[in-house]
């Protein structure tokens, strides 16, 4: 297989396997080479040398040619070949020709066949040329329907139709290149290879035009089909309405009584909200007093705070000792006894004996 990365070096393997293969075993080969293979006019150059002289200078090794040499020397001797070098690879080369043969398949389209016979003048010296003429209408029409075969067509007139409609292009073509040489004095060449990509051309556009016709039939389909999806459900709805209007006649009737029942009921709520207005006045006259109240309690206990403040930390100063030394008294200050007094009723909760034992008793416990 030649692509892109096939080189001299791969070619000249090829050419000592194909030698090999015709001069050793004897194989009959046909080496097959097209001018679009030829990616490098190097190659022509073992070709010229294959048609002028039969072999490929330097094509092998000494020592592989003695290999082959020697594999061939038992039938040199059968044929009547001397057992030399020179003989044995007489002999060889004569096996090859015999076996190997050479067919170039080159178009004369563009300047590059020119060039290459005059570098290469094996090309045109030492072969048999075989020239290929323009296919007839019958071969054309033959052609076309061999390759629409496989096209799914209605009927097979339809397809005889299309091959008869291409080959009557392809030779309309043949024609105007006739012209165009007359006119111009060039040429312009209508190959076979052009009729089968007329023929391809024609199986893609169509495929192509056949997927975008498939595919609106198949959006077609699709929007029917929510169409009629659609329409079911508009029916569905419209029964459902229906049957939901009956339902809205009930309701509207039931409000009709609900409304001669609200406008009977508002009169007698609107004698209520004047009852209630009457209240709601009442109710603010209330509550001015009690803020006014509560204006004054807050004023009280403004002036009161101080005092309560001013009397904790009085407090704070209180120890076990000054608790025990105030104990210890037997007639105390006015003020300790009311300072008692006053303990008497928080701590104690007595209402009636406040007398300075009673204290004295109260404070046994100092904590």
């Amino acid at each position: 297989m030649v692509t892109t990365s096939y080189k001299l070096a791969d070619l000249k393997v090829d050419i000592q396997g194909m030698f090999t293969k015709a001069g050793v075993a004897g194989q009959s080969l046909l080496f097959i080479l097209t001018d679009g293979q030829i990616s490098d006019d190097k190659f022509l150059m073992y070709i010229n040398d294959l048609l002028a002289s039969g072999y490929v200078p330097e094509l092998f090794a000494k020592d592989e040619l003695d290999g082959i040499l020697g594999k061939i020397r038992g039938e040199a001797k059968a044929n009547g070949y001397l057992d030399t070098p020179d003989q044995l690879f007489e002999f060889f080369l004569d096996k090859t020709r015999k076996n190997l043969h050479l067919a170039l398949c080159f178009s004369p389209v563009g300047d590059a066949f020119r060039f290459r016979a005059r570098m290469f003048p094996g090309i045109i010296n030492c072969t048999s040329m075989d020239y290929f003429f323009d296919w007839p209408e019958d071969a054309l029409i033959n052609v076309a329907n061999r390759f629409l075969k496989e096209v799914p067509l209605p009927d097979d007139e339809l397809r005889d139709a299309i091959a008869r409609n291409m080959s009557t292009t392809h030779l309309s073509i043949a024609d105007a290149n006739k012209e165009f040489l007359e006119v111009e004095r060039r040429h312009n060449y209508t190959t076979p290879t052009s009729f089968l990509e007329l023929i391809n051309f024609y199986k893609s556009l169509l495929g192509k035009k056949v997927g975008a016709i498939t595919d609106q039939i198949e959006r077609l389909e699709f929007g029917l089909g929510i169409m009629r999806q659609t329409t079911e459900k508009v029916a569905g709805l419209s029964e459902l309405l229906a049957i939901k209007m009956k339902d809205v006649e009930i309701e509207k009737e039931k409000t009709g009584k609900l409304i001669d029942i609200v406008t009977r009921e508002s009169g007698e709520a609107e004698k209520e909200a004047d009852a209630a207005a009457v209240k709601a006045a009442e109710t603010e006259e209330i509550a001015g007093a009690a803020k006014k109240k509560k204006a004054e309690a807050d004023a009280e206990l403004a002036e009161a705070i101080p005092a309560m403040e001013a009397a904790t930390k009085a407090v704070d100063c209180l120890t076990k000792e000054s608790v025990q030394e105030l104990k210890n008294l037997g007639s105390p200050p006015a003020a300790c006894v009311d300072v008692a007094k006053a303990g008497l009723i928080l701590l104690k909760n007595e209402k009636k004996n406040h007398a300075w034992p009673n204290a004295q008793k109260m404070m046994n416990n100092p904590n």
